[in-house]
């Protein structure tokens, strides 16, 4: 299919296989829809699976808009080895003894624990963070050391869910070879699991990196509303019918269903009276426009009138 404006304009959410970047996902959704207009909210690392947001035509506009300021994974933490991505896909760099009490499910589950809280994070070298216009992962491959800030992150939950270790003891008999805790994160908004995984094999004098990772949540959205790459491709037309989200949800702004003047106003971006159902809101306040189930703009209050914040002319599927 000839790829242009579909007139399909709709947020989906994909279960983002193993060893695809996220770009690589939406070169898909563009060739299973014929529509270039494709985006995408979070960006998952190749080795990574699960939650990633995609937005189809005018749909693309709301990416920006998404906060999903929460999001939940699974990780495997494989302690004894570090590589040069931080992750399975990197060369091994150093390995490291570890430490039997690593192996302790009262020991793992308190270190768990008390991740918990607002630190400070420097991210891993091989990321997408972009230095004097050049992305952090270019300059590994160009030879050079990138220089990156710390940034401030939340980790509001870790939960250890299982531990692995292997049964070969070093002559000491005091560590092992390789131990392995899978833990459930849920984390802020830029938060790289990878750079917890490196940090916390520091603090336990060891080394180690993610052997997996899946994401579950992105915002509200989780892997249970995600539909397989392979069943979309397949019944791409099915995918809208089962797995559209609604982006009002999605967004997590009241939302109000126009009138027809109002609706003609909408579409010429010009500004009206404030709902009196509206009133209360603050100023500045995101309102979420709707008519006929699809949603038209997000436009924000401002005294005593509804703003034009961003219009979708064609409409998004609330469905």
């Amino acid at each position: 299919m000839k790829r242009g404006a579909s007139g399909i304009n709709a947020l989906i959410a994909v279960d983002k296989p193993l060893g695809m970047t996220s770009h690589d996902v939406v070169s898909c959704v563009r060739r299973a829809y014929g529509e270039k207009r494709v985006g995408h909210a979070g960006t998952l690392d190749p080795n990574a699976s699960g939650v990633l947001v995609i937005g189809i035509g005018q749909a693309t506009k709301l990416l920006g808009l998404l906060t999903l300021d929460r999001k939940s994974y699974v990780a495997d933490i494989v302690f004894g080895t570090r590589t040069s991505t931080d992750d399975a896909d990197g060369e091994v760099i150093t390995t490291a003894s570890v430490p039997c009490k690593l192996c302790d499910r009262s020991f793992a589950h308190a270190t768990c624990t008390s991740l918990v809280g607002v630190q400070n994070q420097i991210p891993p070298a091989v990321s997408a963070i972009s230095i004097k216009g050049k992305r952090a992962y270019q300059l590994v491959r160009e030879g050079k050391t990138p220089e990156l800030a710390e940034r401030t992150i939340e980790i509001y939950s870790a939960e250890l869910l299982d531990i692995r270790g292997d049964s070969s003891k070093n002559t000491s008999d005091l560590s092992l070879n390789s131990v392995t805790w899978t833990v459930s994160f849920e984390v802020s908004k830029g938060t790289y699991i990878r750079s917890i995984a490196r940090d916390l094999g520091h603090q336990l004098g060891t080394e180690a990196h993610i052997g997996a990772l899946r994401r579950t949540h992105a915002g509200p959205v989780s892997e249970k509303n995600c539909i397989s790459l392979d069943a979309l491709q397949d019944r791409p037309l099915d995918a809208l019918c089962t797995h559209v989200l609604n982006p009002i949800q999605v967004l997590g702004y009241p939302s109000y269903n126009l009138t027809t003047d109002e609706f003609a106003k909408v579409e010429v971006g010009q500004r009206f009276k404030t709902p009196r159902q509206m009133l209360e809101l603050s100023d500045d306040s995101s309102v979420c426009l709707v008519r006929n189930n699809k949603l038209y703009g997000v436009w924000k209050k401002q005294d005593s009138y509804l703003v034009c914040q961003t219009n979708f002319l064609m409409g998004i599927s609330c469905a």
